[in-house]
Protein backbone atom coordinates (compact mmCIF):
# COMPACT_ATOMS: atom_id res chain seq x y z
CA UNK A 1 0.00 0.00 0.00
CA UNK A 2 1.33 3.41 -1.01
CA UNK A 3 1.27 6.05 1.72
CA UNK A 4 0.21 9.32 0.04
CA UNK A 5 2.90 11.97 0.20
CA UNK A 6 4.08 14.92 -1.81
CA UNK A 7 7.08 14.74 -4.14
CA UNK A 8 9.38 17.75 -4.14
CA UNK A 9 12.02 18.35 -6.78
CA UNK A 10 15.23 20.31 -6.46
CA UNK A 11 17.83 20.75 -9.18
CA UNK A 12 19.62 23.45 -11.10
CA UNK A 13 18.55 24.66 -14.53
CA UNK A 14 19.10 22.04 -17.20
CA UNK A 15 18.73 19.06 -14.85
CA UNK A 16 15.35 18.19 -16.34
CA UNK A 17 13.30 18.67 -13.19
CA UNK A 18 10.59 20.68 -14.95
CA UNK A 19 10.02 18.04 -17.63
CA UNK A 20 10.10 15.18 -15.13
CA UNK A 21 7.95 16.88 -12.49
CA UNK A 22 5.27 17.78 -15.06
CA UNK A 23 5.01 14.20 -16.32
CA UNK A 24 5.08 12.65 -12.86
CA UNK A 25 2.30 14.98 -11.70
CA UNK A 26 0.19 13.88 -14.67
CA UNK A 27 0.98 10.20 -14.16
CA UNK A 28 0.13 10.26 -10.44
CA UNK A 29 -2.80 12.64 -10.80
CA UNK A 30 -1.29 15.32 -8.56
CA UNK A 31 -1.32 19.10 -8.79
CA UNK A 32 2.05 20.61 -9.70
CA UNK A 33 3.43 23.90 -8.40
CA UNK A 34 6.58 25.48 -9.87
CA UNK A 35 8.44 28.11 -7.85
CA UNK A 36 10.82 28.50 -10.80
CA UNK A 37 7.96 29.73 -12.96
CA UNK A 38 7.07 32.22 -10.25
CA UNK A 39 10.65 33.52 -10.01
CA UNK A 40 10.91 33.91 -13.79
CA UNK A 41 7.68 35.87 -13.80
CA UNK A 42 8.96 38.08 -10.99
CA UNK A 43 12.24 38.63 -12.88
CA UNK A 44 10.44 39.65 -16.06
CA UNK A 45 8.18 42.04 -14.17
CA UNK A 46 11.29 43.72 -12.76
CA UNK A 47 13.06 43.61 -16.16
CA UNK A 48 15.82 41.49 -14.62
CA UNK A 49 17.53 38.25 -15.52
CA UNK A 50 17.01 35.31 -13.18
CA UNK A 51 20.58 35.76 -11.91
CA UNK A 52 19.98 39.46 -11.24
CA UNK A 53 16.85 38.61 -9.25
CA UNK A 54 18.83 36.06 -7.22
CA UNK A 55 21.50 38.63 -6.44
CA UNK A 56 18.80 41.20 -5.60
CA UNK A 57 17.15 38.69 -3.27
CA UNK A 58 20.37 38.51 -1.26
CA UNK A 59 19.74 42.13 -0.27
CA UNK A 60 15.94 42.24 -0.29
CA UNK A 61 14.42 39.57 1.97
CA UNK A 62 10.93 40.41 0.72
CA UNK A 63 11.59 38.46 -2.50
CA UNK A 64 12.30 35.22 -0.69
CA UNK A 65 9.81 35.99 2.05
CA UNK A 66 6.89 36.01 -0.35
CA UNK A 67 7.88 32.74 -2.04
CA UNK A 68 8.79 31.04 1.26
CA UNK A 69 5.46 31.85 2.86
CA UNK A 70 3.69 30.45 -0.19
CA UNK A 71 5.58 27.16 0.21
CA UNK A 72 4.93 27.04 3.96
CA UNK A 73 1.21 27.53 3.37
CA UNK A 74 1.10 24.76 0.74
CA UNK A 75 3.07 22.37 2.97
CA UNK A 76 0.78 23.11 5.92
CA UNK A 77 -2.33 22.44 3.82
CA UNK A 78 -1.58 18.71 3.78
CA UNK A 79 -2.29 18.44 0.05
CA UNK A 80 -0.26 15.76 -1.75
CA UNK A 81 1.26 17.43 -4.76
CA UNK A 82 4.36 17.72 -6.92
CA UNK A 83 6.48 20.74 -6.04
CA UNK A 84 9.22 22.04 -8.34
CA UNK A 85 11.31 24.24 -6.08
CA UNK A 86 14.93 24.57 -5.00
CA UNK A 87 13.93 24.91 -1.34
CA UNK A 88 10.75 22.84 -0.98
CA UNK A 89 12.78 20.01 0.63
CA UNK A 90 13.33 22.41 3.56
CA UNK A 91 9.62 23.18 4.02
CA UNK A 92 8.02 19.79 3.17
CA UNK A 93 9.18 17.50 5.97
CA UNK A 94 7.20 14.40 4.95
CA UNK A 95 7.66 14.51 1.18
CA UNK A 96 9.79 12.32 -1.08
CA UNK A 97 12.67 14.72 -1.68
CA UNK A 98 14.23 14.35 -5.12
CA UNK A 99 17.44 16.14 -6.11
CA UNK A 100 18.30 16.07 -9.82
CA UNK A 101 21.86 16.56 -11.03
CA UNK A 102 23.61 16.62 -14.38
CA UNK A 103 27.04 17.36 -15.82
CA UNK A 104 27.38 21.20 -16.01
CA UNK A 105 28.25 21.26 -19.71
CA UNK A 106 25.23 19.10 -20.56
CA UNK A 107 22.99 21.35 -18.44
CA UNK A 108 24.26 24.41 -20.34
CA UNK A 109 23.62 22.72 -23.70
CA UNK A 110 20.04 21.92 -22.72
CA UNK A 111 19.37 25.47 -21.59
CA UNK A 112 20.78 26.87 -24.85
CA UNK A 113 18.55 24.59 -26.93
CA UNK A 114 15.26 25.55 -25.31
CA UNK A 115 13.30 28.73 -26.02
CA UNK A 116 14.27 31.52 -23.63
CA UNK A 117 12.39 34.58 -22.50
CA UNK A 118 13.88 38.03 -21.90
CA UNK A 119 14.87 37.01 -18.36
CA UNK A 120 17.27 34.25 -19.51
CA UNK A 121 19.38 34.62 -22.64
CA UNK A 122 22.85 33.23 -23.35
CA UNK A 123 25.05 33.77 -26.40
CA UNK A 124 27.37 30.77 -26.04
CA UNK A 125 27.81 27.46 -24.28
CA UNK A 126 30.56 28.83 -22.08
CA UNK A 127 28.48 31.85 -21.08
CA UNK A 128 25.50 29.62 -20.26
CA UNK A 129 27.68 27.28 -18.18
CA UNK A 130 29.31 30.14 -16.28
CA UNK A 131 26.05 31.98 -15.58
CA UNK A 132 24.20 28.83 -14.53
CA UNK A 133 26.98 28.01 -12.07
CA UNK A 134 27.00 31.60 -10.81
CA UNK A 135 23.25 31.55 -10.33
CA UNK A 136 23.39 28.23 -8.48
CA UNK A 137 26.17 29.46 -6.19
CA UNK A 138 24.24 32.67 -5.49
CA UNK A 139 21.22 30.63 -4.41
CA UNK A 140 23.34 28.29 -2.34
CA UNK A 141 24.99 31.15 -0.44
CA UNK A 142 21.66 32.85 0.13
CA UNK A 143 20.09 29.69 1.53
CA UNK A 144 23.05 29.08 3.85
CA UNK A 145 22.97 32.63 5.19
CA UNK A 146 19.20 32.96 5.45
CA UNK A 147 18.12 29.45 6.45
CA UNK A 148 21.28 27.72 7.63
CA UNK A 149 20.84 24.91 5.08
CA UNK A 150 23.06 23.85 2.20
CA UNK A 151 21.19 22.73 -0.93
CA UNK A 152 24.37 20.99 -2.18
CA UNK A 153 24.42 18.55 0.76
CA UNK A 154 23.13 15.23 -0.55
CA UNK A 155 21.80 14.06 2.82
CA UNK A 156 19.07 16.70 2.60
CA UNK A 157 17.33 14.47 0.07
CA UNK A 158 15.82 11.01 -0.25
CA UNK A 159 16.68 10.40 -3.90
CA UNK A 160 19.53 11.76 -6.04
CA UNK A 161 19.06 11.24 -9.79
CA UNK A 162 21.74 11.95 -12.40
CA UNK A 163 20.06 12.91 -15.68
CA UNK A 164 23.23 13.43 -17.75
CA UNK A 165 22.50 10.55 -20.15
CA UNK A 166 19.23 9.08 -18.87
CA UNK A 167 16.13 10.11 -20.77
CA UNK A 168 13.05 11.56 -19.10
CA UNK A 169 11.05 8.32 -19.44
CA UNK A 170 13.73 6.29 -17.66
CA UNK A 171 14.12 8.87 -14.91
CA UNK A 172 10.35 8.99 -14.38
CA UNK A 173 10.11 5.19 -14.10
CA UNK A 174 12.83 5.13 -11.43
CA UNK A 175 11.30 7.97 -9.41
CA UNK A 176 7.81 6.43 -9.53
CA UNK A 177 9.30 3.05 -8.52
CA UNK A 178 11.00 4.72 -5.54
CA UNK A 179 7.78 6.55 -4.64
CA UNK A 180 5.81 3.29 -4.74
CA UNK A 181 8.41 1.40 -2.68
CA UNK A 182 9.60 -0.84 -5.52
CA UNK A 183 13.16 0.53 -5.82
CA UNK A 184 15.71 -0.15 -3.05
CA UNK A 185 13.17 0.50 -0.26
CA UNK A 186 15.66 -0.47 2.45
CA UNK A 187 18.03 2.33 1.41
CA UNK A 188 15.24 4.90 1.25
CA UNK A 189 13.86 3.72 4.58
CA UNK A 190 17.04 3.19 6.57
CA UNK A 191 19.87 5.20 5.02
CA UNK A 192 18.79 7.81 2.48
CA UNK A 193 19.64 9.18 0.07
CA UNK A 194 19.35 6.53 -2.61
CA UNK A 195 21.68 7.51 -5.44
CA UNK A 196 20.77 6.83 -9.08
CA UNK A 197 24.05 7.64 -10.80
CA UNK A 198 25.31 7.67 -14.34
CA UNK A 199 27.96 4.90 -14.20
CA UNK A 200 30.03 6.77 -16.77
CA UNK A 201 30.52 9.60 -14.25
CA UNK A 202 31.68 7.48 -11.27
CA UNK A 203 35.42 7.30 -10.52
CA UNK A 204 37.27 4.08 -9.64
CA UNK A 205 39.55 3.88 -6.61
CA UNK A 206 41.52 0.80 -7.67
CA UNK A 207 43.70 -0.04 -10.66
CA UNK A 208 41.80 -1.95 -13.30
CA UNK A 209 44.66 -4.47 -13.67
CA UNK A 210 44.11 -5.59 -10.07
CA UNK A 211 40.35 -5.64 -10.54
CA UNK A 212 40.52 -7.64 -13.76
CA UNK A 213 42.46 -10.37 -11.98
CA UNK A 214 39.71 -10.60 -9.40
CA UNK A 215 36.95 -10.65 -12.04
CA UNK A 216 38.73 -13.30 -14.10
CA UNK A 217 38.90 -15.48 -10.99
CA UNK A 218 35.16 -15.20 -10.41
CA UNK A 219 32.99 -18.25 -11.23
CA UNK A 220 32.29 -18.15 -14.95
CA UNK A 221 34.03 -14.80 -15.26
CA UNK A 222 30.60 -13.18 -15.67
CA UNK A 223 30.87 -9.57 -14.55
CA UNK A 224 27.16 -9.03 -15.16
CA UNK A 225 26.40 -11.67 -12.52
CA UNK A 226 27.32 -9.15 -9.83
CA UNK A 227 23.62 -8.55 -9.15
CA UNK A 228 21.58 -5.49 -8.21
CA UNK A 229 23.08 -4.77 -4.80
CA UNK A 230 23.57 -0.98 -4.66
CA UNK A 231 27.10 0.31 -5.03
CA UNK A 232 28.73 1.96 -2.02
CA UNK A 233 29.71 5.45 -3.07
CA UNK A 234 31.65 8.40 -1.71
CA UNK A 235 31.21 12.02 -2.81
CA UNK A 236 33.79 14.82 -2.70
CA UNK A 237 31.25 17.58 -3.27
CA UNK A 238 31.95 17.36 -7.01
CA UNK A 239 32.96 13.79 -7.87
CA UNK A 240 31.35 10.42 -7.07
CA UNK A 241 33.71 7.48 -6.49
CA UNK A 242 33.45 3.77 -5.71
CA UNK A 243 34.10 2.65 -2.16
CA UNK A 244 32.79 -0.86 -2.83
CA UNK A 245 31.34 -2.24 -6.06
CA UNK A 246 33.84 -1.85 -8.92
CA UNK A 247 32.64 -5.13 -10.40
CA UNK A 248 29.00 -4.03 -10.41
CA UNK A 249 29.93 -0.62 -11.82
CA UNK A 250 31.90 -2.26 -14.64
CA UNK A 251 28.95 -4.54 -15.39
CA UNK A 252 26.65 -1.52 -15.63
CA UNK A 253 29.03 0.18 -18.08
CA UNK A 254 29.39 -2.95 -20.19
CA UNK A 255 25.62 -3.38 -20.29
CA UNK A 256 25.09 0.23 -21.43
CA UNK A 257 23.19 1.26 -18.29
CA UNK A 258 22.56 4.97 -17.87
CA UNK A 259 21.58 4.77 -14.21
CA UNK A 260 22.87 2.51 -11.44
CA UNK A 261 21.60 2.41 -7.82
CA UNK A 262 23.96 3.22 -4.97
CA UNK A 263 24.03 4.11 -1.30
CA UNK A 264 26.02 7.07 0.03
CA UNK A 265 28.84 6.04 2.37
CA UNK A 266 30.33 9.48 2.96
CA UNK A 267 30.26 12.95 1.46
CA UNK A 268 32.85 15.73 1.67
CA UNK A 269 34.16 15.73 5.28
CA UNK A 270 32.35 12.60 6.46
CA UNK A 271 34.67 9.64 7.19
CA UNK A 272 34.97 6.77 4.75
CA UNK A 273 37.39 4.60 6.72
CA UNK A 274 39.79 5.14 9.61
CA UNK A 275 38.70 8.74 10.03
CA UNK A 276 39.71 9.59 6.44
CA UNK A 277 37.18 11.97 4.87
CA UNK A 278 35.62 11.44 1.45
CA UNK A 279 37.79 14.20 -0.01
CA UNK A 280 40.99 12.80 1.51
CA UNK A 281 40.11 9.23 0.52
CA UNK A 282 39.59 10.29 -3.09
CA UNK A 283 42.89 12.17 -3.09
CA UNK A 284 44.76 9.22 -1.56
CA UNK A 285 43.33 6.56 -3.86
CA UNK A 286 42.79 8.09 -7.28
CA UNK A 287 45.56 8.70 -9.81
CA UNK A 288 45.45 9.98 -13.42
CA UNK A 289 46.68 6.62 -14.76
CA UNK A 290 43.88 4.83 -12.91
CA UNK A 291 41.28 7.13 -14.50
CA UNK A 292 42.79 6.76 -17.98
CA UNK A 293 42.91 2.95 -17.75
CA UNK A 294 39.35 2.67 -16.44
CA UNK A 295 38.06 5.03 -19.15
CA UNK A 296 39.89 3.17 -21.91
CA UNK A 297 38.63 -0.21 -20.72
CA UNK A 298 35.00 0.93 -20.75
CA UNK A 299 34.98 3.35 -23.69
CA UNK A 300 34.09 6.40 -21.60
CA UNK A 301 35.72 9.76 -20.90
CA UNK A 302 36.14 10.57 -17.23
CA UNK A 303 37.62 14.07 -16.93
CA UNK A 304 40.67 14.45 -14.71
CA UNK A 305 39.80 16.19 -11.43
CA UNK A 306 41.73 19.28 -10.40
CA UNK A 307 45.30 18.43 -9.24
CA UNK A 308 44.51 19.27 -5.60
CA UNK A 309 42.11 16.31 -5.50
CA UNK A 310 44.56 13.77 -6.92
CA UNK A 311 47.00 11.89 -4.75
CA UNK A 312 48.38 8.43 -5.31
CA UNK A 313 48.23 6.20 -2.25
CA UNK A 314 47.72 2.46 -2.57
CA UNK A 315 44.68 0.61 -1.27
CA UNK A 316 45.45 -1.15 1.98
CA UNK A 317 44.25 -4.69 2.46
CA UNK A 318 41.07 -4.87 4.49
CA UNK A 319 39.90 -1.32 3.67
CA UNK A 320 36.53 -0.83 1.92
CA UNK A 321 38.16 0.11 -1.37
CA UNK A 322 39.91 -3.24 -1.43
CA UNK A 323 36.75 -5.21 -2.23
CA UNK A 324 34.54 -5.12 -5.30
Amino acid sequence: MIVPQSIVFNGDLGSGKSTVSVEIAERLGMRRVSVGDLYRQMAQERQMTALQLNLHAELDQAVDGYVDQLQRDIAASGECLVMDSRLAWHFFTDALKVHMITEPGEAARRVLLRPSGPAEQYTSLEEAKARLMERSESERNRFIIRYGVDKAQLRNYDLICDTTRAGAAEVIEHIVAAYEGRLCPEVLREAPPLLLLDPARVYPTEDIVTLRGRWDAAPGGDVAAAGDEPLRIGYTGEHFFVVDGHRRLSAALQDGCRLVPARLVAEVDEPVVGGMSAIDYFAAQVRPSMIHDWSAAHGIELPLPEPALLGGGAVLAGEPGASA
